[in-house]
């Protein structure tokens, strides 16, 4: 039995309170409703859970401690609770340091790492879904990521997901509308690289590469390789060419893991 505190955050159909457990350690509960759902929508969390389960004693993925799937069309997840976003570390007026900056992306690495390695793609890297639990930063919110097939080493994918300024090209270009009229490209762990690419540069740059462009311009500069991403000098040159091999288009030739 969790004691409900306060709701905490809330999306679409789900609500995410901060619980408390008779041995008084704080828990996050996420309730999801599935009523009004799409079929899609629906087994998205029902893998979110089989994922999580996998991912089970992974240190930089958030833990999943229980969870149950009501006959109502409710579902319950008791999860890690987190103190606060990497999204909102990053607003700190003052601007961060290179300190910071190694400090949680070696982090960031090792945790999309640690899913590459069980072949799951997460599609949606974003600060917000990062976490730091306790002093330790972990990725969380599986919603949409997918587990690659055993003979493969990428996914094709229904529609496009993930948040804008954070895709990339492949993911625009993989949903069965692909905006260049071509059969939907295949999108794998290099997708994650770009977006973790994105989350890099916001950190060095205080913004993301393409986030002055209004949200149509802004699909087509991402997927055009003639549209060139701004790159303003910087002292730390290794850091510099990690952001641009990380920000290139062909995931062929984008920087590995």
């Amino acid at each position: 039995v969790y004691t409900k505190l306060e709701c905490v955050g809330r999306g679409g159909s789900s609500k995410v309170y901060k619980v408390m457990a008779p041995n008084r350690k704080i828990f996050a509960l996420k309730r999801i409703r599935l009523q009004g759902r799409d079929a899609e929508a629906a087994s998205g969390f029902l893998d979110e859970i089989k994922l999580l389960n996998s991912l089970a004693g992974k240190s930089n993925i958030i833990q999943l401690i229980d969870s149950e799937v009501c006959s109502c069309g409710l579902i319950y997840m008791v999860l890690e609770f987190g103190d606060i976003d990497l999204a909102r570390l990053l607003q700190v007026p003052e601007g961060i340091d290179e300190n910071f900056i190694r400090l949680y992306w070696e982090q960031m690495l090792q945790a999309v790492d640690t899913i590459h390695r069980e072949r799951i793609v997460h599609s949606d890297l974003k600060p917000a879904n990062f976490l730091v639990v306790e002093g330790q930063l972990k990725l969380i919110d599986f919603g949409i990521a997918k587990a690659i097939q055993s003979d493969t080493t990428s996914i094709a994918r229904e529609s496009q997901v993930g948040t804008l300024n954070y895709m990339s090209p492949e993911a625009i270009l993989g949903g069965q509308n692909n905006i260049r009229g071509g059969p939907p490209m295949k999108v794998g762990r290099a997708s994650d690289i770009w977006s973790l690419g994105c989350i890099l540069y916001q950190m060095v740059y205080g913004q993301t590469p393409f986030s002055h462009l209004p949200f149509i311009q802004k699909m087509h500069a991402i997927i055009d390789p003639g549209h060139r991403i701004s790159f303003p000098p910087l002292r730390n040159a290794p850091l510099l060419d990690v952001i641009q091999r990380c920000l290139d288009r062909d995931p062929c030739t984008r920087i590995a893991m």
